[in-house]
Formats: C-alpha cells, sequence, structure tokens
C-alpha cells in the first residue's frame, strides 16, 4: 500500500483521508506541500483524521500527505535546559533568528543544536553490562545541571567501544553496546521519545518529602510533597502566575519546566523576560540555568496548545531519570481543556458538560498520574512534581476542568478575588483550600522542624475556622456584643492573617521565608494567644490587652526578624511576659 495519501476534507486544524491507508494511530505526518506537521488521531477502514499543529489556511483538497512511520516525539540530549521551545520542541529563539517574530508554516528545524561540541565524561569502559537508564557520560550542560547521558530503555548488553573523554556532539557515537540479540547499538547522546507515552521507572514511592516552597501558607498549611500534585484555580487577576513564579524561584526543586499553554501573548512574553532576568538565591546565577520553558501562546495552533503538555511532560521525566527533582509549572490547563473541546467540536464527538469532550477527565488524570518520587531504571531516587494552573470562566469553581482537576490532585490552593482585591497575597483562601498530603509528611516535618509543627499548624486553622464563625454574627450584631474570650480569637485570627499568611514578595526578608522561621512564628503567635486567654481567663477586658500593641509586634515580626537571626524570637517571647507581667500590674 502506498505511504503517501491525499488531503480529501480540511476543518480547521483537522485534516481528513479518504480511502484505506497504511497510517498507525498517533503516527506523525508531514501535511501538504509546505510539510506541516501533523499527528493522526482517528481511523477507520474508510477514513483517517490528522490534527495539524500549525495553520492550515492555503492547504487544499488534493494535496500530499507524507507519513514519517514514527510517532511524535521529543528530541531529548544536551541543550534543553535554558532552552525555550514552542508545543512541538521548536526552539523559538533560533526561529525567530530565521523568520522573525512570526513562525514560518512549515518550518522545520533540529530541536536542539547539532553542531556545539559538549565536554564528555565517559562513565563506562569496555566489557561493562549496560542496561536502559546505566549512565554512560556526563556533561555540564549548564552550571547548575550536570546532564547525564543515559543508555535508552530498550537497549541492553555489553560496552565493546567506549570514545575518550573530549568535546563532541549529540550525534557523534559515544559507546557501542553488543546486545543479546547479537546486533550492535551505537549510542550517542540523543534519545526519541514519544511525548505521550510515560518513561519506565524501577518503582514508585509513597510522598515522604514536601516540597519546600518558602511560602509560608503553601509550607505550613497547605504543604505539597515532592513528586505531588496541586491545582492552582483562580480568576483572571488572583495571582495564578505570580504564585508558580514564586514556586519556581524559590522552592527546593533542582529543575523547572514552565510550560505556557494557551496564555495571552503578552503575558507569555512577560514570563519569558522575567525569567531571564532571574537570579536562583541558590547559586547566584541566572534561573534560566535550571529552567525549560514550553511557549505556546492563545494565538498559536489548537492542536500545538493540546501537545505542550505532554512536551514538558516528557522533558521533565527525563531529567527525573537522571536523578532530579523536577517541578512542572502547568499554566493553564483550562487553556489546554479548551483546545480538547475544540477538536473534540471539529470531530463531531458527543459532547459532556459545557461542550468539553466526555473524556476530559480521563485526560486529565492520565497528566497528573505522570507525577511522582519513583526509583529511576539506574536506581537514582527522582520525582515529578505537578503544579496546575486552573483558569475557570468567572471563577467559578463549579465549572468542568476546576471539578475534574479537584478528583486527581491531591493539593488545592484555591485562589479568592476578594483577598487578591485587597491586596493580601498569596490570595489563597485558607478556608476552601486544602492538602491531603499532611498524613504523609507529619513525621518529615516533626524530625526536620520540630515535633510539634503539625500540631502548631492544626491550632492555627482551628483559631482561623472559629474567625469564619464568629465573622457571620459580626456581620449580624456588631464586634461590641462578643464576650472578650472571642473577641482574643478574632484579633489573633488577625495576627495569623496579616503576620503570617500574608507575605510581601518585595521584602528580602519576607520573599523566601525558611521552615524553621515559619515554625518559631507560629510559636510565638500561639504563645502570645496562650497568654492572652490566661489575662481574659482572670478577667482582663480585650481592650486593656489591646492597649500595650503587642499585637502589631507580633505582626511585623516578619519584617523585623531576618532570617538568619532567629535567635531574636527570644526577645519577642520576654515582650510577651512582660505584656503580660505588665497587665497584671496595672489592673491589681
Amino acid at each position: 500500500m502506498e505511504r503517501t495519501a491525499r488531503i480529501y476534507g480540511i476543518n480547521g486544524p483537522l485534516v481528513t483521508i479518504k480511502g484505506e491507508t497504511d497510517l498507525k494511530m498517533g503516527e506523525m505526518v508531514y501535511v501538504g506541500e509546505e510539510k506541516l506537521v501533523g499527528e493522526v488521531i482517528r481511523l477507520n477502514s474508510e477514513m483517517a483524521t490528522i490534527q495539524v499543529f500549525e495553520e492550515t489556511s492555503g492547504l487544499k483538497p488534493g494535496e500530499t500527505i507524507y507519513p514519517t512511520g514514527a510517532t511524535l516525539s521529543v528530541t531529548l540530549a544536551p541543550g534543553i535546559i535554558t532552552n525555550i521551545f514552542d508545543g512541538i520542541e521548536r526552539p523559538l529563539a533560533e526561529i525567530a533568528e530565521r523568520s522573525g517574530a512570526y513562525i514560518d508554516r512549515g518550518f522545520s528545524m533540529d530541536s536542539l543544536d547539532r553542531k556545539k561540541k559538549w565536554e564528555t565524561r565517559l562513565c563506562v569502559k569496555p566489557g561493562d553490562q549496560v542496561y536502559g537508564g546505566t549512565i554512560i557520560a556526563e556533561v555540564q550542560e549548564t552550571p547548575a545541571v550536570v546532564h547525564k547521558v543515559m543508555v535508552p530503555p530498550h537497549i541492553s548488553g555489553t560496552v565493546e567501544t567506549v570514545v575518550p573523554d573530549g568535546s563532541y556532539t549529540i550525534d557523534e557515537t559515544l559507546v557501542t553496546v553488543f546486545q543479546p540479540d547479537e546486533t550492535v547499538a551505537s549510542l550517542t547522546m540523543i534519545q526519541k521519545w514519544p511525548i505521550r507515552v510515560p518513561r519506565p521507572v524501577t518503582k514508585r514511592f509513597p510522598a515522604s518529602r514536601p516540597l519546600v516552597t518558602g511560602q509560608r501558607i503553601l509550607d505550613t498549611l497547605f504543604p505539597i510533597a515532592k513528586g505531588g500534585t496541586a491545582a492552582i484555580p483562580g480568576g483572571f487577576g488572583t495571582g495564578k502566575t505570580m504564585t508558580q513564579h514564586s514556586i519556581a524561584k524559590w522552592s527546593d526543586a533542582d529543575i523547572i519546566v514552565y510550560i505556557g499553554c494557551g496564555e495571552r501573548g503578552n503575558e507569555m512574553t512577560e514570563v519569558l523576560e522575567d525569567f531571564s532576568k532571574l537570579i536562583d538565591p541558590k547559586s547566584g546565577n541566572p534561573l534560566m540555568d535550571r529552567t525549560v520553558l514550553i511557549a505556546n501562546t492563545s494565538n498559536m495552533p489548537v492542536a500545538a496548545r493540546e501537545a505542550s503538555i505532554y512536551t514538558g511532560l516528557t522533558l521533565a521525566e527525563y531529567y527525573r531519570d537522571m536523578g532530579y527533582h523536577v517541578a512542572i509549572m502547568a499554566d493553564s490547563t483550562s487553556r489546554w481543556a479548551e483546545a480538547l473541546r475544540e477538536l473534540s467540536g471539529r470531530l463531531e464527538e458527543m459532547p459532556a458538560e459545557e461542550g468539553f469532550p466526555a473524556y476530559l477527565a480521563s485526560r486529565l488524570s492520565a497528566f497528573y498520574e505522570r507525577a511522582g518520587m519513583v526509583k529511576t531504571l539506574n536506581g537514582n531516587e527522582g520525582s515529578v512534581t505537578i503544579i496546575g494552573a486552573v483558569s475557570p470562566q468567572g471563577g467559578d469553581f463549579s465549572e468542568p476542568v476546576t471539578q475534574n482537576t479537584k478528583r486527581f490532585v491531591r493539593c488545592f490552593w484555591g485562589l479568592d478575588k476578594n483577598l487578591a482585591y485587597s491586596r493580601h497575597f498569596p490570595a489563597i483562601n485558607w478556608m476552601s483550600s486544602y492538602s491531603e498530603y499532611l498524613p504523609d509528611l507529619a513525621s518529615w516535618y516533626a524530625d526536620n522542624v520540630g515535633p510539634d509543627f503539625i500540631d502548631d499548624r492544626n491550632q492555627l486553622v482551628a483559631i482561623l475556622n472559629q474567625e469564619s464563625s464568629l465573622m457571620e454574627i459580626v456581620k449580624l450584631i456588631g464586634n461590641d456584643v462578643l464576650p472578650d474570650d472571642q473577641k482574643l480569637t478574632l484579633e489573633i485570627a488577625r495576627v495569623i492573617r496579616l503576620g503570617f499568611l500574608q507575605q510581601n514578595a518585595f521584602h528580602p526578608q519576607d520573599t523566601c521565608v525558611p521552615l524553621e522561621k515559619q515554625k518559631k512564628m507560629m510559636d510565638t503567635i500561639l504563645y502570645l494567644y496562650a497568654k492572652s486567654k490566661a489575662l481574659i481567663s482572670m478577667g482582663m477586658p480585650m481592650s486593656v490587652l489591646k492597649e500595650d500593641k503587642i499585637f502589631d509586634k507580633v505582626i511585623s515580626i516578619k519584617y523585623d526578624v531576618e532570617n538568619d537571626r532567629l535567635d531574636k524570637f527570644d526577645g519577642y517571647r520576654a515582650a510577651i511576659d512582660k505584656f503580660y507581667d505588665d497587665v497584671i500590674a496595672r489592673n491589681a
């Protein structure tokens, strides 16, 4: 049967072929005279349907389709980190040099630089037994990342030849392997991997360590585990992208994969410019030294938007297999779901709720389940953590993408427009957010931060819940009629909100806070609460307690105590003791 075929019909990004072909499901093809990149997404005995990842204007029936025989894959080799790709791993900087501000249709170029020579140190010798995942060479890809060249998962055998240490391109053979079927495999730095197929691992571990972000409301109230999943839903302007920026810069992940999926072009431009200027607090070098960006804006073809999520995920899994902890920022999965909806509509599939396809839930689950802490094929430990922004229309969390995402993530950081508009950032609503990782991480917090860390956290949440209940009464009858113990609860809740949950990204001491300081801040707030409660039980009115301004003094801890001067907390405890003694002395 002929490998080429002719276009029968065109419907936006979808192209159909009539008649029987020997195309395979998921096969990558080139469409038309301009060789537009496409992927086979539907097959039957009479017709094949292809989604095209480029603009299809100008295509006409009768043009030729050229199959490649391969699935849609990404190129994995040194040169990925610091790069900016589109949804199908085309390097945007190189494209801009050749075609200007707009990507020419049918523009074909290598994903990675095949001429650049990399300083390579070989890690195997002739006679060694190797298998999928074995590290055969190391390349200093950036000052922050050592790229470990691995044997592809399907290859094993005995090393026959090894080149000496030196400078090599990604195409040059480094090692030859004699395989059990008596064939010889020549290994270069390059691997090809289909984006829709998860990379294999030896074992998956349960959540046991937090991804430390430096953001108090996340690390203390709603932590995420390394290898975990989180959703950040919120309406326009509530801070989804900025929350992801903060996590990308300050978290203890080794590598960041930022996927701009269907966001506005000007917002994506800002992200690209911001990331290039950010300094990595760990090393003092540019943050881009451990970052890869996938940029697929809302004016790019929807089919490429649908693929961009999987492209970023495959790159993340590749670095996980080297033993790195990778964090994916997907901004936003709602735009990805909208691309699914558009393609589904053009395929004339039966729509489900709000027009989304019936398989929306299964696609979301397939995406999030590729996260995890794993033992890799070479015995290292690595993880992929997925943090997906969700952009519900009008901030309505009951819409299908948000609701289905909640089914598959264990961390939900719901953003609140009222908090955002009152300049309370991060604008994460502590009443609607949750983390299911707390029981899994409790032992880590006890061993590494303090045995009573989770108890302190639970007390803070209980006070905030009490405040929420009391505010319903205050709205009806006012604050003055409350008994003093309830007035104290409201005052301590204010201290928690302003002094602990609210965080200033522009203040050098407050933008990122170590866990030790977070613990001492909680201890100080709860110590103040205990002392004040004792005074209230002695009959002291709340108005007397407020005279000393001790509550405002505790709120200012976040600015006044440097992150490396935690000994200053002793002074605050002494000030609380003095406040306690002074109130008793004045009212004796």
